[in-house]
């Protein structure tokens, strides 16, 4: 299953229970109520089958010939090359007799970096109402601050806040980083479990800032961050505001902490991470949720467990495909690895494996499910080149003749006389 189809068969045996109405479940799928009536008759009908998709692996019946798409697209660069998705597809039915849908044309030209989006309009605001469930949307943020008023340099306080409960969980860090990020998520999820939905900033954490690829820009995905990554491993829907006034609530519980985790700190005479992220976890926490948490609107914790089979310290890590070279060593950040003998009747030279760096250094190499055995190498491996490694062939001497007064010569003409 994937990770939508895991979370759905999560929510439809909530539903079973009697956890959750069936009204709420459609709404946290996104799916109409009909549509959930639909799966929810499939899923008791069938049990787990019922939730995997009955068309998968089948190619769709409205598929457009590759051949046509590419006609199009040619026509375009051709003849209307500044021409935008809309008129463009008035001329090829006109002109060319290419009857194609507005938005099927924008996204055979997105895909082929022939039309860029338009930035729109302002979009005007208003207040949005808390979120009815504990754990169905935590924001998440960092605090840049100086906690320790002058006592140790600027820290960072990774903060997430529950939408609508007002839970808390925060943790200090040196600085708001991918690794920061991580870890803190991976603390919460030890606490309260897995949130159906992560709501944050557009930092290059969690949005990645690099070009697409040409698969990427194919399937029309932008391309994922490590932190993007582990959330959709985990089934967990990342959201990215477009403002900090989106994400309002935890922007105002760092103005909070700022005020009150500051004083709290001085009068502790705390003045380092580790002993401030203890205060925290054993003190001060415990004592803000009790004071300013609120009762959701619906009862109900929607927080998941993590998926069977799932190792949370592996999924929030560093992962990076590598090709095993044809001496069978690995090369991951400045650090090189043999893969050992007892992998030999795998035939890894020049196949591609998963490289998992975890958050407390530890580094396993996966081919598919299975872990590889390595030994770490003290230094780069030196390799000899085609040339050196080739037997190089004796060069040929000259005939050796003897001088004119050399014996033999001597005995030569003795025996002619």
């Amino acid at each position: 299953m994937s990770a939508s189809e895991r979370r759905r068969l999560e929510l439809l045996s909530r539903v079973r229970d009697g956890q959750l109405t069936l009204v709420k479940a459609a709404e946290l799928m996104e799916v109409s109520y009909r549509q959930a009536k639909r799966v929810y008759a499939r899923y008791q009908s069938e049990g787990d089958r019922g939730v995997v998709h009955g068309l998968r692996g089948r190619r769709s019946n409205r598929r457009i010939d590759p051949e046509r798409r590419e006609r199009v697209l040619n026509l375009y660069r051709e003849k209307y090359p500044d021409f935008g998705p809309t008129l463009a597809t008035e001329y090829l039915a006109r002109e060319a007799g290419e009857v194609v849908g507005v938005e099927t044309l924008r996204e055979w030209l997105l895909e082929a970096g022939l039309w860029h989006r338009r930035r729109g309009r302002p979009v005007h605001r208003k207040w949005r109402e808390r979120r009815a469930h504990f754990g169905e949307l935590v924001q998440m943020d960092g605090s840049h601050h100086d906690w320790f008023e002058g006592r140790r340099d600027w820290a960072v306080l990774m903060v997430m806040i529950d939408d609508a409960t007002n839970e808390t969980y925060a943790r200090f860090c040196e600085g708001e980083t991918t690794e920061a990020a991580l870890e803190t998520f991976g603390r919460y999820v030890q606490r309260y479990g897995l949130p159906q939905g992560l709501y944050v900033d557009r930092d290059s954490i969690y949005r990645t800032t690099r070009d697409a690829t040409v698969d990427e820009a194919l399937s029309g995905e932008p391309p994922p961050t490590q932190f993007g990554r582990a959330m959709n491993q985990l089934g967990v829907n990342l959201v990215l505001a477009n403002s900090p006034q989106a994400k309002g609530r935890v922007e105002r519980r760092n103005g909070v902490f700022q005020d009150r985790l500051v004083k709290a700190l001085r009068l502790k005479g705390i003045s380092d991470l580790e002993p401030a992220n203890e205060f925290l976890e054993q003190e001060f926490l415990s004592e803000l949720n009790g004071k300013f948490s609120v009762e959701a609107r619906q009862k109900g914790d929607l927080h998941r467990r993590v998926p069977r089979g799932v190792r949370l310290e592996r999924v929030l890590a560093f992962q990076e495909p590598r090709v095993v070279q044809n001496d069978w060593t690995i090369q991951w950040r400045n650090r090189w690895f043999q893969l050992t003998k007892e992998n030999q009747k795998l035939a890894l030279a020049r196949r591609q494996i998963l490289v998992v760096e975890q958050l407390d250094g530890q580094v396993c190499m996966l081919l598919g499910k299975r872990e590889l055995a390595y030994d770490e190498l003290p230094d780069r491996p030196v390799r000899r080149s085609r040339s050196a490694a080739q037997p190089q062939p004796a060069p040929r001497r000259k005939p050796w003749k003897p001088a004119a007064d050399h014996p033999w010569r001597k005995a030569a003409a003795t025996t002619r006389v």
